[in-house]
């Protein structure tokens, strides 16, 4: 579920991925110019993009946090700082975080995203299945919120609602084997062991390797 809350970080400045001591470097020279530099904004933001590489998560919060107190509608730092709060399982911090970006942005689509996973984390499945609705709603088009809903409706064994939304990610991203083969454990939960196979011989046929797939044939066996 934090896929895309994960690739938006990795992709806030896009940054090459780099060595742990190439990031301290970095941190290192990024610390020196704002200990002698004005306040700046994009110093601190870059740091504490630094500081989620290294999961240094109260660092970042911290980070954040200053730029807020110059600030406090930037989105973007809101929106980091509550993916760093959700890793420190700050769960009503994080929820808040998000709750702000939405009352100033509802359109803003990682942020409802987060804020279900958050809910899910803190046992709110019904409110976070809620959430992806909108989502869904507001961004028919969108992969994102389908594959998270059908996660979350796989957790909560509404196997029939999860197929839909798989097939709908499978029409946006046909190529995509992970959905397919999510979609896939789904069938096999339902007992659709027939369908399950077809879609592992199709998956077999275009080139996926045996090794993936081996563990879903394991399956439909054991569900015989």
């Amino acid at each position: 579920m934090l896929f895309v809350l994960s690739v938006a970080v990795t992709q806030q400045y896009a940054v090459q991925a780099q060595s742990n001591q190439e990031w301290r470097d970095s941190l290192n020279v990024l610390n020196q110019q704002i200990a002698q530099s004005p306040y700046s904004a994009d110093m601190h933001m870059r740091k504490a993009a630094i500081n989620l590489e290294l999961q240094q998560w109260e660092f970042a919060v911290d980070e954040y946090k200053t730029v807020l107190q110059h600030d406090e509608n930037n989105l973007t730092a809101l929106f980091y700082r509550a993916y760093a709060y959700t890793h420190l399982r700050r769960y009503d911090l994080a929820k808040n975080d998000y709750n702000d970006i939405l009352f100033n942005e509802p359109t803003h689509m990682e942020a409802r995203i987060g804020l279900s996973y958050v809910y899910q984390l803190m046992g709110k499945r019904n409110d976070a299945l809620d959430l992806l609705n909108i989502v869904v709603e507001q961004y028919p088009d969108s992969v994102a919120g389908y594959v998270a809903r059908a996660s979350l409706e796989t957790e909560m064994k509404q196997y029939e609602s999860a197929l839909y939304d798989w097939e709908k990610a499978i029409k946006l991203i046909p190529d995509n084997t992970d959905y397919q083969l999510s979609y896939v454990e789904v069938l096999i939960r339902m007992g659709r062991n027939d369908a399950a196979r077809r879609e592992l011989d199709k998956l077999a046929n275009r080139g996926v390797s045996q090794g993936l797939l081996r563990e879903y044939y394991k399956k439909i066996k054991r569900k015989k």
